[in-house]
């Protein structure tokens, strides 16, 4: 905390200007509190710049993961409503989508993996629809004829990630968050050292810095160790205008026992993502843009008369379990990051439990497995 008599600038002060501290800085400030949001100003360091924007509990739980999908669940019940706050009070729209998920496969081994991973689905409680090759083509025609099967997850979601990230800025700029540019150095309860400038202090610092977690001082070494940028690469695909949209619902495959997801946007644009690299560079390489539009194209073979109109890399910050790390660290300083995969689903639940912990109270229950102290 500030020392004694020493002038504070704010009552929070947040590290990180993706979806989950711009998220947790509109909803501090509509709790009245003075907010200072640490900015980079680099939108293409940003996670959430590179996102497909898919927001699937279902669809993307596994074996092991229990805590986390309890956590995503919680997650998806709260998205629709604050994505309608976050819609009405800045009068733009984040393109979310409510058709669910479909999952196919191609081969008798993926479709086998599948079924696996449906079973188990069933036996936590999800609903996932088993569909055969005509209902899994009869939803989206333009299908592979070799699709062997699918499964429909109706709980899923999915929103435009770029559209979201905008509204969220402007949000908490109407509710007179103060964003300043420049790169955090060094945390501190209750303070952040800027690169460029004086020290920021406020009650209460937030260190949503995702992957870039790992390199700032002052947060405890077990939790920097524990969080390391996941390299992704992803495509953007846009329809020509003689060609109909190909896809009206996200598709994951299973070729050859690689995933490939493809999430349709209103406006025609198709994303296709993504890599899972242990690397830390941004660059976009020709073998996975290759791969992508490879297994792309097993699913939707029409994806070849689209237009490639962008790839981009990003880093997403994983975690040594791949769960988030969010909780009071000491008096003064909160962390949240560490939300993989998952950012853009977990921001607004994130942006309730760290509101919780400004207040003073607990978060829901369900975060409770992912507080810094199981790092030990």
């Amino acid at each position: 905390m500030p020392a004694k008599g020493e002038r504070v600038d704010a009552d929070v002060v947040i590290a990180g200007g993706g979806v989950i501290g711009t998220a947790i800085a509109w909803r501090a400030a509509l709790a009245n509190r003075a907010v200072t949001l640490v900015d980079p100003g680099r939108d293409e360091q940003k996670a959430s710049l590179v996102a497909a924007g898919m927001l699937g509990p279902v669809s993307e739980a596994v074996f092991g993961e229990q805590d986390l999908l309890n956590l995503n669940l919680l997650a998806i019940g709260r998205f629709p409503g604050f994505n309608a706050e976050l819609e009405q009070r800045t009068g733009q729209t984040t393109g979310l989508r409510e058709e669910g998920t479909l999952a196919v496969a191609y081969d008798s081994d993926d479709l086998a993996a599948l079924s696996r991973l449906t079973k188990f689905r069933h036996e936590i409680g999800l609903k996932a629809e088993q569909l055969d090759a005509r209902q899994c083509r009869k939803l989206e025609p333009f299908l592979a004829p070799g699709t062997r099967g699918g499964v429909l997850a109706t709980g899923d979601l999915s929103v435009d990630n770029r559209r979201y990230l905008t509204a969220l800025r402007a949000a908490a700029a109407n509710a007179g968050v103060t964003t300043v540019t420049d790169t955090v150095t060094e945390v501190a309860p209750g303070r952040v050292t800027l690169a460029a400038g004086p020290a920021i202090t406020a009650r209460t610092a937030v260190v949503a810095a995702g992957w870039a977690t790992s390199h700032l001082s002052g947060v405890p070494d077990e939790i920097r160790k524990a969080v390391r940028p996941v390299k992704g690469q992803i495509l953007r695909l846009r329809h020509p205008p003689n060609i109909p949209h190909i896809a009206t619902r996200t598709i994951r495959a299973i070729v050859k026992g690689r995933d490939i997801y493809l999430v349709p946007r209103a406006d025609g644009e198709l994303v296709a993502g993504a890599t899972q690299e242990e690397r830390d560079d941004r660059e976009v390489t020709a073998g996975a843009v290759h791969d992508l539009l490879r297994d792309a194209m097993t699913a939707l073979p029409a994806i070849s008369e689209l237009i490639l109109a962008e790839a981009n890399a990003g880093l997403r910050p994983g975690t040594t379990d791949n769960g988030p790390i969010l909780g009071l660290v000491t008096e003064g300083l909160v962390v949240a990051t560490g939300h993989y995969r998952n950012g853009i689903l977990l921001s607004a639940a994130t942006a309730d439990a760290v509101a919780a912990l400004l207040a003073g109270g607990e978060p829901d229950p369900a975060w409770a497995p992912f507080h810094p102290r199981r790092l030990g």
